[in-house]
């Protein structure tokens, strides 16, 4: 993508708040980010662009905050952004990558990237901005695969393979190989980890026809110490389970199923009522505020238009509602 630099504004964000990543359009070029503060309850839309006097990109696809700066994942321009949390300008970026879709930080040295149709991770340099090496993925081929989110557990991080493929990897971040693979369902679109050390993933089962098969989704916990399956809790055929969230605690569960659902980590089934009803409308992004409890669902609407972000409480009510960008997809807490 060619950037386009314009006039500039000031910003001056303080306090806590929650970025909003919108994708925008693949091969439109019209991603944007949000910034909400939750205290003063107003929001902030395309601060990346008005910030930065330029657009973010095309398909903004996840952020992270460390140690005071914000990286934002825009997958279909092959780049993070390292921008401050307070002005919302650009302190540097990597490129050169395949197709980013989550970054997760080692170290202050050291960084991995997940990609979407690569076989590989990109090991980064976070400080230098630079790619410093791959991580070879076994048994995924360029054409067929992704890796995507990741969690830490000791040295060990592990991370969830997506797109026509049924496994978590684990990888020893002292010598960036994979170690370890657990086979699950087809496509866990989706990666936690718990209070009590449980990994969380949840399969959306693939979809009728698809080369790679397609059944019934499961949700499920899975031992971080001894990398095996705890519990499957299965879902009906047809169902499209999606985006695992975690509470400020780590011991209360939220995904989305069509409504939006909750659970104690602890629980032997899935609950038979949702914590948010479905409404007809495309519930597309998930997240909970880490120090309030209060659970934010983002609305697609028709993937077109500016989406509609929901807060709620942690008893189900609804406490504000405001327009982001189009199909605000990824949360971000600063």
């Amino acid at each position: 993508m060619k950037w386009e630099y314009g006039a500039a504004e000031d910003f001056a964000a303080s306090g806590a708040g929650v970025f909003i990543a919108c994708e925008g359009n693949f091969q439109y070029g019209n991603a944007t980010l949000s910034y909400y503060d939750p205290e003063t309850r107003q929001v902030e839309n395309e601060i990346f662009r008005r910030a930065n006097g330029m657009k973010l990109g095309d398909v903004a696809q996840s952020m992270i905050v460390r140690d005071g700066v914000g990286w934002i994942v825009v997958n279909n321009s092959h780049v993070v952004f390292a921008i401050d949390l307070d002005t919302f300008k650009e302190i540097g970026r990597i490129t050169d990558l395949a197709s980013p879709r989550y970054i997760h930080f080692i170290s202050d040295e050291k960084a991995y990237v997940t990609q979407l149709w690569d076989n590989r991770i990109f090991v980064v340099d976070p400080r230098r901005y630079k790619i410093t090496g791959y991580i070879e993925c076994p048994g995924m081929t360029m054409e067929s695969g992704s890796t995507e989110q990741m969690v830490q557990y000791g040295q060990y991080v592990y991370v969830n393979c997506w797109s026509y493929q049924n496994r978590i990897l684990k990888i020893d971040t002292e010598t960036d190989k994979v170690v370890d693979e657990l086979q699950v369902g087809i496509q866990p679109t989706s990666l936690a980890i718990d209070c009590n050390d449980k990994l969380w993933t949840i399969t959306d089962g693939g979809y009728a026809d698809s080369p790679y098969g397609y059944e019934a989704p499961s949700l499920y916990r899975i031992d971080a110490e001894t990398f095996t399956i705890e519990k499957q809790f299965r879902f009906d055929l047809g169902d499209t389970p999606s985006e695992i969230q975690l509470n400020g605690a780590g011991d209360t569960l939220y995904w989305i199923n069509d409504d939006i659902w909750s659970m104690d980590v602890e629980a032997e089934q899935v609950p038979i009522r949702p914590f948010i009803e479905y409404t007809g409308t495309i519930y597309y992004g998930l997240t909970v505020d880490p120090a309030r409890n209060d659970v934010y669902v983002a609305d697609a609407i028709d993937y077109q238009q500016p989406g509609i972000v929901y807060r709620y409480s942690a008893a189900g009510e609804l406490l504000d509602e405001f327009y982001a960008g189009v199909i605000p997809g990824a949360f971000c807490w600063k």
